[in-house]
């Protein structure tokens, strides 16, 4: 509202984005364009051992850049791993930050990119929009089909003392040019690759009934959602199926599209603070709450579970809004089972004495104010307790 008119503007903020087999040749030329002479290279020891982090280097060096290569991070990364990472930055005398990983290492190289800028902790970012200095060239390679890191305004890092995963936001965190070639995701585990495969539909039906979304963003989380539904299993079942494995790239493109624009929900709120205290695997503990949430939102968004519902291919001729919007999360439980992720956050290791912590704890994440359901901190509590 401005002089007492209503405003209906979207924004829409996106990278540069290079997509498609053979994608991650484009690594040097990339970092090279931004401007660089020296690339801080952000990555995992897993990742070195499959060989993807080498073709980036040898990119590198094709076109002359001289780069730093730094992997001691591990899967949710934390801040004291972001603190060392940021003083080698500054210690190499590096202009430009180039990642290969999934949401870890990326999400990583986002903080030690405002940490080396902004100086500070990452706890000082926490919240939205707390960067005031430009950050350096970013050029992420995504090797994971889930985060949507690489195109989004988001980094989460763990706050090792309290335990729980920080959610910094930022339009700056958007990386200068994403690089996703789908052709590296067949080196992926099925167990990894159903967990990323279920971030992406959780960003994408997150970010469709979030508060803060828009035309812009819808058609990116609808079409998302539709990839999803018909490629996850495949993706799963078989490491080789390369349409499959191009299709939830894409998916994971779409759905971080989605939601850096549209924000998130009480889904990734509740998953924040579960990842954060068991350091789990986020797509994992997304695949258990994200049903329970699903049915709390379904009276604030029905008309749009209808449309997910659509999207996922189930047929709805003939049936009420709020019967399709049903068998959409019928439908979600039914891939889940069908993947093999877990059931209940107790199959997890969560302990039931803590869930008031984490209910308070997710009351302060940035995610659920987009919720489209307005969410207490009982009524958190009592999701956390149907999902144990």
């Amino acid at each position: 509202m401005k002089n007492g008119k209503l405003l209906e503007i979207s924004k829409f903020a996106a990278p540069e984005i290079i997509f498609g087999f053979g994608a991650i040749s484009q690594a040097g030329e990339s970092v090279l364009r931004l401007g660089a002479k020296k690339a801080f290279v952000v990555t995992d020891d897993g990742l070195i051992q499959t060989g993807w982090v080498e073709q980036v280097l040898r990119h590198l060096r094709e076109v002359g850049l001289d780069y730093e290569v730094w992997s001691n991070i591990t899967s949710n990364p934390k801040d004291y791993e972001v603190n060392e990472g940021a003083s080698l930055y500054l210690k190499s005398e590096c202009d430009a930050i180039a990642a290969v990983g999934g949401g870890s290492a990326i999400d990583a190289a986002k903080a030690i990119a405002v940490l080396a800028t902004n100086g500070g902790k990452p706890q000082d970012f926490e919240g939205i929009n707390k960067i005031t200095r430009p950050l350096p060239p970013m050029v992420m390679v995504s090797t994971t089909a889930g985060s949507g890191s690489e195109v989004s305004q988001f980094a989460i890092i763990v706050d090792s003392a309290r335990k729980i995963k920080m959610t910094i936001v930022s339009k700056s965190l958007i990386p200068d040019i994403a690089i996703i070639d789908p052709y590296l995701l067949y080196t992926k585990d099925a167990r990894l690759t159903a967990s990323t495969g279920v971030d992406a539909l959780c960003h994408a039906i997150e970010s469709y009934v979030s508060l803060a979304a828009t035309p812009l963003t819808d058609v990116h989380a609808l079409y998302a959602v539709q990839l999803v539904s018909n490629n996850l299993r495949e993706s799963v079942a078989c490491r080789t199926n390369l349409e499959a494995k191009k299709a939830m790239a894409m998916a994971s493109l779409q759905a971080g599209l989605a939601f850096s624009n549209a924000i998130l929900g009480a889904t990734h709120a509740m998953t924040h603070q579960v990842d954060g205290l068991l350091d789990s695997h986020h797509g994992e503990t997304n695949s258990i709450l994200l049903p329970y949430v699903m049915e709390y939102n379904l009276i604030a968004c029905a008309e749009k579970y209808a449309r997910v519902a659509e999207a996922l291919g189930v047929r709805t001729e003939g049936m009420s809004r709020w019967k399709a919007a049903e068998k959409s999360i019928r439908w979600v439980k039914n891939l889940f089972r069908d993947i093999g992720t877990p059931k209940t956050l107790s199959q997890m290791g969560l302990d039931e004495n803590v869930i008031p912590q984490l209910a308070e704890n997710a009351l302060k994440d940035a995610c659920l104010v987009t919720n489209p359901r307005d969410a207490g901190k009982e009524d958190l509590i009592e999701l956390f307790k149907r999902a144990l």
